[in-house]
């Protein structure tokens, strides 16, 4: 059985799928499905899922101070990608599914395969979990873009979710619905129906667009 807690407290340098540049920092820990990077002052969460390659990386001193203590207590014991989602919550948070950017705000819900994640530009943002690239927890007490609790606060979604997201979605049919965080002029527009794993979507030029549910990562209503 391969085991990489043998390189806890090692430098490492991780590629992950989607474009992003590797990571490179102390491994933490790891769980059955997930690692723990400490990166300067943060703790990245890795979901397997999204790993490349993991490998050694020369040492060198760090750059700034250390991260502190990791965002959650029990951190250590039987790691699993949906503890760390349950932990999360509430927390702000940056995570990274798609496109050039990634996004900030806070988990609200954690359902069978996809969470909802609330954030300033994009309230109500449902994620599959197979996914999610990366999660960087903040410090407690951090909101997005400073802003105050006030101004932002964390809103669980008010309607009732479906377990799967494949059910949301279908909860969804006949609203306009945009995808992968609008990096797709064709994956946004009315989601008219959900159905065997394939979505259709009827695009601004009244265009029919079908798409497999496992390549939608995200869904929101603007």
């Amino acid at each position: 059985m391969i085991d990489l807690k043998a390189w806890i407290g090692q430098r490492v340098e991780i590629e992950v799928s989607g474009g992003i540049r590797p990571i490179l920092g102390t491994l933490i820990d790891t769980g059955m499905d997930i690692l723990v990077v400490r990166q300067d002052k943060q703790y990245v969460y890795l979901p397997f899922l999204h790993l490349q390659s993991v490998k050694q990386a020369p040492s060198e001193a760090e750059q700034s101070p250390g991260a502190g203590d990791p965002p959650f207590e029990d951190e250590t014991e039987n790691l699993t990608y949906r503890k760390v989602l349950l932990n999360a919550k509430g927390i702000f948070a940056e995570l990274y599914v798609t496109g050039r950017q990634p996004v900030h705000g806070y988990i609200t819900s954690v359902m069978n395969d996809y969470f909802v994640f609330h954030s300033p530009m994009f309230p109500a943002l449902l994620v599959p979990l197979n996914h999610l690239k990366y999660l960087v927890p903040y410090k407690a007490n951090t909101t997005p873009y400073s802003i105050t609790r006030d101004q932002f606060p964390v809103q669980p979604v008010t309607t009732s979710l479906a377990r799967t997201f494949e059910l949301q979605l279908k909860k969804l049919e006949g609203r306009f619905v945009v995808m992968d965080l609008g990096t797709n002029p064709n994956r946004a527009g009315l989601l008219k129906k959900v159905e065997n794993m394939l979505v259709e979507l009827v695009t601004a030029n009244q265009g029919i667009v079908y798409f497999h549910l496992n390549h939608v990562k995200t869904v929101h209503l603007p």
